[in-house]
């Protein structure tokens, strides 16, 4: 029984998860971690790691090598980067730590082939999909990605697939300098993702998108007052859209250090939570849609049943 373990180094979290196959055939997870460590930090405007925000993601890594070794028994391990490590020099210490820790070469994503498995990885875990009309959104730190698409046994057809220079990271530092965010940052927000997605092609009047990474789960907590946070209850939950809109409207009103205590919120998110959430409102809007389903995995979890298909 293949066991493996999947670590997405995003511009905001890190991500660990380790799974086997089950008797079902599907992936079951042993080990889920979820770190904040803002490896993105300033990357919008130098372009460039920083040395404070490698040595945060180092840490992670070398603990989530501790529990790779202390779980035992792991066939395969891989490991990406996404928008941060795309975009910006200076990682070379971090995929030389990488490859230290855990003895494989970290894959620097495409923006295409990030998109491709989020689709794959967001919708495991869902009631049956298959042959249905699917869109899927990736809110992430720096990029934001959107496929659509259907899924058949072979595999997925995907019938659009892009990946989008903001996420919500990379808008609060180019658009957010006060505290709580004002009206006037909240429409530039808006206005930035309305005009990214502008291209993005509409969606068929069945179609509920699906919305995956730290934004939408937090979204999802925060709706149901999480706390502690519950993946189980988060994955597969419906938010209608004057839910979302409630949410992120009512965040936007609190000072940052108030919404780190809201119920639901990751404390370390509190910051970049109101640019995410401007960012799936404006995709939501432009396709008319009137409730988003939320899915608690993503870009690992397609990793993982890569990394499974080849163990």
């Amino acid at each position: 029984m293949a066991r493996v373990a999947a670590i997405d180094i995003g511009t905001n979290t890190v991500l660990l998860l380790v799974a086997e196959r089950g008797a079902s055939g599907l992936l079951v997870p042993l080990v889920e971690r979820a770190t904040v460590t803002r490896l993105g930090e300033n990357v919008d405007k130098t372009r460039r790691l920083s040395p404070e925000a490698i040595t945060r993601t180092v840490a992670c890594l070398e603990d989530y090598a501790r529990e790779v070794a202390r779980l035992g028994g792991v066939d395969r391990v891989g490991v990406v980067g996404t928008s941060a490590m795309r975009d910006a020099s200076g990682g070379e210490e971090l995929r030389a730590r990488v490859r230290t820790l855990f003895a494989v070469e970290p894959e620097v994503l495409s923006g295409e082939r990030e998109a491709r498995m989020a689709f794959r990885g967001s919708i495991a875990g869902l009631e049956s999909l298959e042959g249905a009309d699917l869109a899927v959104f990736d809110i992430g730190g720096g990029s934001t990605e959107v496929v659509l698409g259907r899924t058949h046994r072979e595999g997925a057809e995907i019938a659009f697939a892009s990946s989008f220079d903001l996420g919500s990271v990379r808008l609060t530092e180019r658009l957010v300098s006060h505290d709580p965010v004002t009206q006037a940052e909240m429409d530039a927000l808006l206005g930035a993702a309305r005009s990214t997605f502008a291209s993005v092609p509409p969606l068929g009047p069945v179609v509920t998108p699906i919305g995956t990474a730290g934004t939408m789960t937090t979204l999802a907590a925060v709706a149901l007052r999480l706390t502690p946070y519950d993946g189980a209850r988060v994955h597969g939950h419906v938010l209608r859209m004057e839910d979302v809109r409630t949410v992120v409207t009512e965040l936007a009103a609190m000072p940052a250090e108030v919404r780190r205590s809201v119920a639901g919120m990751e404390p370390k998110r509190a910051d970049v939570i109101v640019a995410g959430g401007c960012i799936a409102l404006a995709l939501l809007e432009h396709w008319g849609a009137a409730s988003v389903r939320v899915s608690d995995r993503g870009v690992r979890w397609g990793l993982a049943e890569e990394l499974a298909q080849n163990a």
